[in-house]
């Protein structure tokens, strides 16, 4: 049986107190002394993670378009630029966002132009997938000329999202690397 320095003390101390009246009842049940935690091991280094509020900046892969989208609809994003923690790579450059089409609504009469909104679900890192928040607009070009005419032949222009156009997505958990 191994005593760290403490534990050995401890039996010491208790011994020299009372060791006339251990010495003379050899027949007692043995006397149960608490060990002392074992000693700290050195300290591990904190785990290294993308806090949540950190912000990405993403690009669509493919062209999104009002005229050819519907509410629910999924497209893929890739990240633009390496996210650094610490000087290492986090989240590396063309890491894939998956949005999702939450509100549209088509170009119409008057001049009113074509909007839509993608909500960002996740990012995919080392093969597995984070929680994402943020949201963006894309909103076509109205036609100001035809809406001040009154004119009900002219309308707006729809709402497109080109690759190499950026919006932000926002982590909205704890990403570990």
């Amino acid at each position: 049986m191994k005593f760290n320095s403490l534990t050995l003390a401890l039996v010491m101390g208790a011994g020299l107190a009372s060791g006339a009246a251990l010495a003379q009842d050899a027949s007692a049940p043995p006397v149960s002394v608490p060990m002392a935690a074992p000693a700290a091991s050195p300290a591990q280094p904190a785990a290294r993670v993308v806090p949540p509020s950190t912000v990405l900046t993403v690009t669509p892969l493919a062209e999104i378009t009002s005229k050819r989208i519907e509410e629910g609809d999924k497209f893929q994003f890739s990240v633009v630029a390496d996210v650094v923690e610490g000087g290492v790579i986090a989240i590396p450059r063309g890491s894939m966002v998956q949005g999702t089409i939450t509100w549209k609504t088509g170009r119409a009469i008057g001049g009113k132009s074509g909007k839509f909104e993608v909500t960002f679900d996740h990012v995919t890192v080392n093969g597995r997938n984070y929680k994402l928040t943020g949201l963006h607009r894309q909103e076509g070009r109205g036609n100001s000329v035809g809406a001040l005419l009154g004119s009900m032949i002219v309308s707006g222009r729809s709402a497109v999202m080109l690759p190499g156009q950026m919006a932000n997505a926002i982590t909205a958990e704890p990403i570990p690397f």
